[in-house]
């Protein structure tokens, strides 16, 4: 029996979305743009607008062949907010325009110009080229003393986007929760990874969580309630809730005992560098996030629940279907997939004018077959690890995370697949042929690029499994890092490859 059973709260298996949403597709508006698809909630609203019949677009930096495959039947059409001229293409011939664009992850002091200027261009290039709506998904609060960055950053987003002459849907959330959400996974982490918990005096703020699911619905419903173009709705679940009291209640489902005391001093820095080494969230997001926690963010008004007629579920509720998700391996979408920042634009390994120089390549001969090799290279990191050595991985992470880098606790999205793009603790999926080829990108800093590649060669009456590290830098202290690591690539390689072929059988 699975995590969850009728004692603890069971539900039942989610029905199609198409049956759950309270208002009717309108096929007829055209195409409907998504900005933002490679985030966290973009992610999750395109095969949804797909399954109603939607013509649907997605605006990325860089378009991969990926999205295509991951969504058939979509347009990818590149664009940047912060770069007016790309916005022309994407958003030509579209009705309506998902707006899901942040800078967040850029942290505090970074943000807010960014997200300003990005909104001001998108308004601009919206009008010129005929739009007629545009949806925004914003933060709860009220633009007053106080109000941390990230949430006054959203507000005036929805005021520089209003101020144009399309009309603007602005729907204003607190903590999304939802498997994979960075709000989730921070307060998940903190809870199964401590036991002794001190908290800010802002942890008695008052907030009012909602669903990702219902955030969806919410979506969705505005595109299809016309007359919700031009207004702003305050968006919640069912319960108003203290932050420390959204901690015990997972604590409480988790089974988990944790002394929560009060720590009279308030400064978020701190609070945030020291959460990021033990969540999976890096320091820029958290702090960002807990500067919120200084002001109440609850729901003004429901005027939303009469115009689209969703019954938003409670916090526990959509803890119980968070959990349940990742139990099932079915997480849709997480935050890492759109952080860092930049990553769409890292320069791949095949896009390198020559080779890098440094090297080191291991490999091992087996009768295995090919198909179960790369099943078994699928799952490394994350909960699986990475064998023998994972503390030499884990030492690494935790040196990185502690300088400010991704660390390796981001793990992944799923346990047992991989597709283009996704996080595999400090690395990501940069190119993958099923049954023969992973390429691995590394996110974490460094005085130089690095990638980490697995192929498995087929000979006929045997495989060959290779795993090649490569490493580029011009610089002396890259070399010198290089040079340094060279002694463990032998130990960490060899046992990986090792570990790869032994974990066929457990896979």
């Amino acid at each position: 029996m699975g995590l969850f059973n009728s004692d603890r709260g069971e539900f039942p298996r989610e029905k199609p979305f198409q049956y759950m949403i309270p208002t009717t597709p309108i096929l007829e508006l055209g195409t409907i743009l998504v900005t933002g698809a490679s985030g966290y909630v973009g992610g999750r609203l395109v095969p949804i607008l797909l399954d109603r019949g939607y013509k649907v677009r997605i605006m990325v930096r860089t378009p991969s062949a990926c999205l295509a495959e991951k969504w058939p039947g979509v347009s990818c059409s590149a664009g940047d907010a912060l770069h007016p001229k790309s916005l022309e293409k994407p958003l030509q011939g579209v009705y309506a325009a998902y707006y899901l664009i942040h800078s967040l992850a850029l942290g505090p002091g970074q943000f807010d110009e960014a997200d300003i200027r990005a909104a001001l261009n998108f308004r601009e290039a919206a009008a010129k080229a005929g739009v007629k709506r545009i949806i925004y998904l914003g933060g709860l609060g009220d633009l007053t003393p106080g109000l941390s960055d990230h949430l006054s950053s959203r507000i005036k987003v929805a005021q520089t986007l209003r101020e144009g002459t399309v009309p603007v849907t602005v729907l204003r959330a607190a903590v999304i929760i939802g498997s994979g959400s960075a709000s989730y996974e921070i307060i998940h982490s903190l809870v199964t990874r401590l036991r002794i918990l001190p908290l800010p005096p802002s942890a008695d703020q008052l907030c009012q969580p909602i669903s990702i699911r219902d955030v969806l619905k919410y979506l969705i419903g505005v595109l299809e309630t016309p007359e919700t173009a031009g207004k702003s709705f305050d968006i919640g679940g069912s319960d108003v809730l203290t932050y420390r009291t959204m901690l015990k209640e997972l604590a409480h489902l988790l089974n988990r005992k944790i002394l929560m005391f009060g720590f009279p001093l308030n400064y978020i820095r701190p609070y945030a560098y020291i959460a990021s080494l033990v969540t999976p969230v890096p320091a820029p997001i958290i702090r960002s996030l807990m500067e919120g926690l200084r002001n109440n963010v609850i729901c003004r008004d429901v005027q939303i629940r009469t115009v689209i007629p969703v019954k938003p579920i409670g916090y526990r509720e959509a803890l119980i279907r968070a959990m349940d998700r990742e139990e099932q391996d079915m997480v849709r979408t997480r935050w890492a997939d759109a952080y860092p920042p930049a990553h769409e634009l890292a320069m791949k390994l095949s896009e390198m004018p020559n080779l890098p120089r440094f090297t080191a390549e291991y490999s091992l001969k087996t009768k295995l077959s090919s198909a179960a090799l790369f099943q078994s290279v699928c799952r490394i990191g994350g909960k699986e690890g990475w064998f023998q050595t994972n503390w030499m991985w884990r030492l690494r992470g935790f040196l990185d995370r502690m300088i400010g880098g991704v660390g390796i606790q981001r793990g992944r999205r799923s346990t047992t697949t991989l597709n283009i793009g996704d996080v595999i603790d400090f690395w990501r999926v940069e190119a993958l042929v099923p049954d023969h080829r992973v390429l691995l990108r590394a996110e974490m800093l460094l005085p130089g690029r690095a990638w980490l590649e697995f192929n498995i060669d087929d000979l006929e009456s045997h495989r060959i499994l290779r795993i090649k590290a490569w490493f580029h830098t011009h610089s002396f202290f890259g070399k010198l890092y290089w040079y340094v690591l060279v002694p463990f690539h032998g130990i960490v390689f060899r046992d990986l490859i090792r570990g790869i072929e032994k974990a066929v059988g457990k896979t």
